[in-house]
């Protein structure tokens, strides 16, 4: 066994057909992935506590 190899089988015995059949459907689907490139968000995903108002009416749902 040569120390090069990419893949590995774990338990049992691999073919180098079965082998390369799901090398194949791995780079298949390595170059349909999509690209996740997001704009850079304008306003943070979060809150922060001591920039809210301190008194909070008692029937709030933030309560």
């Amino acid at each position: 066994m040569s120390t090069d190899m990419l893949l590995r089988v774990e338990k049992g015995n691999a073919e180098p057909e079965e082998l390369a059949a799901i090398t194949a459907i791995l780079l298949a689907r390595a170059a349909t992935a999509p690209e996740t490139a997001t704009a850079p968000r304008s306003q943070a995903g979060w809150r922060r506590l001591e920039r809210t108002p301190g008194f909070r009416a008692p029937h709030s749902w933030q309560g």
